[in-house]
């Protein structure tokens, strides 16, 4: 069956033909998502969501969406998106980070211009008849220091714009490198040592609790009098009062503000004053980014729905399309072995150590984690997924630990996953051969060559004579048919294994039998996705 999308939002109808070119149902209905209660009614229906900021997609919303796979946000912000709620329910959210982001750069340095010129107020002092010359007295941008907080794909095409207009560009950012800076042609400077120098300071960073309010009374205190603010990224960023008594005492020269904490913003402190320049969100309305936006969210969500490749996701690792078949083996072997040490361990999990050898540490080994952990956890939550994984795990106060090494064996590349408890460590291996089928390598430390099976019965016991002839007649007994059988011994006399392939799921009262049995240590029925019904 065709993956199927709704669009609730007003996306450009191209995107919509997008969808239908690659296969997928798509149902365009462009104010839907104002009804809440009516798209909380349909939202089961779809596998995927594409949205504006219009929708508001909730944690009972969610709730509703039993078959939602993706919601695609187009544009930058996801605010309208629970994510916490998403990530539990295993719902991928994409955004679309590239498609506004010179749009959204170019309005900022518009407001800088605006300010400095006072445009707006001269504007309408000249439409209303008046020559108001020397009232409205610019400064020059040339030579001016520009502050850039957040230097990230917006913020660094605002400090490139300004080196191209002669300004000097100080930038804060935790993230941005020396290399990074010096090819921008910007200088890395502390957050305060940017308060202190700037002329103009525009903000383009998240809404995140360490980022909200960074623009406040004491903020403010540290800059420049005369200075002039830009925020065309979040409401949330400036604390809109303290900015307007700066405003007024002239501390603030000017500031250009297209976000605002509650939108849309019909009834603003700001609103009226003279030398606030104030649009109401624009920073992404142009026509090439609401169209380049809509393009590139029906294309990722696309991508997602019919080849598992994974792009702009807020909430789960990337998996390009180019990469996505080489991963898709390696993906199944790191979930087959989560699912294998998820199924032996009775036990809280303390911690998780993943070691990726040879080909598979230049994988995505992100995506990998994520599969593995799936695994594991699987057999206590049955729904979750590489989305909710790690969020679950996270929550269960799990630690996990990535190892990446050199080829060191035989195998070009494998997976190892251990697990420590309170009372034991557990560790297997596997790798996937030319067939694309993972394998089980390694169970104990114990070396072997043994495929994934649908039903197995995996026991360990002593090395002795016997046991396969026990489980045999206790199977044949039974009516329980073994397809196959692998063994592994670490040495003669020492520690062994068994795994038998079954026809079909071992009872629980011949389980019981073979564990009564005073030469198995211990029995465990498993169960692993192979695929088929």
């Amino acid at each position: 069956m065709a993956p199927r999308v709704l669009v609730s939002d007003k996306l450009s109808t191209t995107a919509v033909q997008i969808f239908k070119d690659r296969g997928i149902e798509v149902d365009y209905l462009p104010d839907l998502g104002k009804d809440k209660e009516k798209l909380a009614e349909v939202i089961g229906q779809y596998d995927g969501l594409a949205i504006r900021s219009a929708t508001k997609v909730t944690e009972k919303l969610i709730n509703a969406a039993t078959n939602l796979k993706v919601v695609g946000r187009a544009g930058i912000g996801v605010d309208n998106v629970d994510i916490p709620a998403a990530s539990r329910k295993g719902i991928i959210v994409m955004n679309t980070p590239f498609g506004n982001s010179i749009t959204t750069a170019e309005h900022a340095v518009a407001m800088i211009f605006a300010l400095a010129r006072q445009i707006p107020e001269a504007n309408a002092s000249t439409h209303a008849g008046k020559w108001e010359k020397n009232r409205f007295m610019g400064i020059e941008i040339t030579s001016k220091t520009l502050g850039v907080i957040g230097c990230g794909n917006i913020g660094s095409i605002v400090a490139t714009r300004g080196v191209g207009l002669k300004m000097h560009v100080i930038a804060f950012d935790p993230f941005l490198s020396d290399s990074r800076a010096e090819e921008l042609g910007v200088q890395k400077v502390e957050l305060d040592e940017l308060f202190a120098r700037a002329d103009f300071i525009t903000l383009h960073t998240p809404l995140t609790d360490k980022t909200r309010n960074i623009i406040d009374a004491a903020a403010i205190a540290k800059m420049k009098t005369g200075v002039r603010i830009i925020n065309c990224a979040r409401g949330g960023l400036i604390v809109e009062a303290d900015l307007v008594a700066a405003l007024k005492s002239g501390k603030v020269a000017g500031a250009g503000i297209d976000v605002f904490e509650v939108e849309p913003a019909e009834n603003n402190e700001l609103f009226g004053m003279e030398n606030v320049v104030a649009t109401p969100h624009l920073g992404a309305s142009t026509t090439e980014a609401q169209e380049n936006v809509a393009l590139q969210v029906a294309e990722q969500m696309s991508d997602y729905l019919i080849k598992g490749a994974v792009s702009n996701a807020i909430n789960m690792p990337s998996i390009t399309a180019e990469e996505a078949p080489r991963l898709k083996p390696f993906v199944k072997l790191a979930e087959v072995l989560g699912a294998f040490v998820g199924q032996v361990t009775e036990d809280p999990i303390k911690e998780v150590e993943i070691l990726f050898d040879g080909s598979t540490a230049t994988m995505n080994t992100r995506a990998l984690i994520s599969a593995a952990l799936a695994g594991l956890i699987r057999p206590q939550v049955s729904d979750v997924n590489m989305v909710s994984a790690p969020i679950m795990v996270k929550e269960r106060g799990i630690i996990v630990a990535e190892v990446k090494r050199d080829k060191s064996g035989v195998f070009d590349g494998y997976i190892k996953l251990t697990v420590t408890t309170e009372h034991r460590t557990r560790s297997i291996a596997g790798t996937c051969f030319s067939d694309g089928k993972p394998r089980f390598i390694q169970i104990k430390g114990i070396n072997l060559d043994a495929e994934v099976g649908r039903d197995m019965l995996y026991t360990t016991n002593a090395d002795a004579p016997g046991i396969i002839g026990l489980l045999g007649t206790v199977c044949g007994e039974n009516g329980v048919n073994i397809a196959n059988f692998q063994l592994g011994r670490n040495r003669p006399g020492g520690d062994a294994i068994a795994l038998l392939y079954l026809d079909a799921p071992f009872p629980e009262t011949v389980l019981e039998q073979v564990r009564a049995h005073k030469s198995i240590d211990s029995a465990k029925r498993l169960r692993f996705d192979v695929g088929g019904d």
